[in-house]
């Protein structure tokens, strides 16, 4: 295992996952239980899991949530940033953590397409995955959806090739947290965001969505005996058949927990207000989970 604190005043360690390194920042107990394995979304970082791991950790229950290659402070991969690349270092990472621990799979937004392609390969140790107002395979073939992630890709091509410019550093003043985090956590959040480099490497896996989404149709929908949990943002209005695409994988488990979060909004619901019912849902599936093993 190649672990090692980070230099300077950044929070979490380094990871080797085989000449690149992750950051990853784990809270809770140091060992012992099942581990929640947390994904950010679209131009995020480990950070914006801050509130939902503090919580967890206060409930004695271990997290871990990282920057995926590129992005936050983690080196950068080979293109493309599909779901399989992304897979692929979220298993070396874990294979480099030596930690044989059951594991729960939480995806925010974008991350609900990597889901789909990790969980096969982690099944022997999945105890239930937890999708927090995120993106299914399914989801991106709705019109609406399709019209949006179109015009999100196109806008990614061009800040693909400017983000050297330091053109995120004055929108990270605006959108750099909206999740409502601590100050400390909130300046790393910030900083990041307005990273060329975390720019760069965000549109690059933005630009891969359609494949990523393909990647996660073949590994087909997840196993029904896994408990998963959905929790949305109700502030945030869809189309009633969208919003059915979004809970489907919940309605299709046998253990399945649906809350749709009035007041939440797609980043606020990681935050300070709302973080409870995300605990609330990777609760649900760890219980259900161990009450089938007892």
């Amino acid at each position: 295992m190649t672990v090692g604190a980070m230099s300077g005043p950044s929070r979490g360690e380094w990871v080797d996952i085989g000449g690149r390194r992750l950051r990853v920042v784990r809270a809770g107990p140091s060992e012992g239980g099942p581990l929640v394995v947390m994904e950010c979304g679209a131009f995020g970082c480990a950070a914006d899991w801050h509130r939902v791991q503090e919580a967890l950790a206060g409930l004695g229950i271990r997290s871990l949530a990282y920057d995926r290659a590129g992005l936050g402070l983690s080196d950068p991969g080979p293109d493309p940033r599909d779901g399989r690349a992304i897979a692929d270092d979220l298993e070396a990472m874990l294979g480099r953590l030596e930690d044989p621990a059951p594991l729960v799979l939480a995806g925010h937004s974008m991350a609900g397409l990597f889901l789909r392609v990790l969980a096969p390969r982690v099944r022997d140790r999945l105890m239930g995955l937890v999708l927090v107002d995120a993106v299914t395979p399914e989801a991106v073939d709705h019109p609406a959806a399709a019209r949006m992630s179109a015009g999100f890709r196109r806008a990614m091509f061009l800040l693909d090739r400017v983000a050297d410019l330091g053109v995120m550093r004055p929108w990270s003043l605006v959108a750099g947290d909206r999740i409502g985090l601590p100050p400390e956590i909130s300046r790393e959040k910030r900083r990041i965001y307005a990273s060329g480099s975390h720019a760069r490497a965000s549109a690059r896996e933005v630009q891969q969505w359609l494949e990523t989404a393909a990647q996660g149709r073949i590994e087909g929908p997840f196993d029904p005996d896994l408990p998963v949990a959905v929790v949305t943002a109700g502030a945030v209005p869809l189309p009633g058949d969208l919003q059915a695409i979004q809970n489907a994988p919940a309605l299709a488990s046998r253990a399945g927990h649906v809350d749709r979060v009035e007041g939440a909004r797609h980043a606020s619901l990681l935050g300070p207000r709302y973080a409870s019912r995300v605990v609330r849902g990777i609760t649900h599936v760890l219980e259900v989970s161990l009450s089938s093993q007892g």
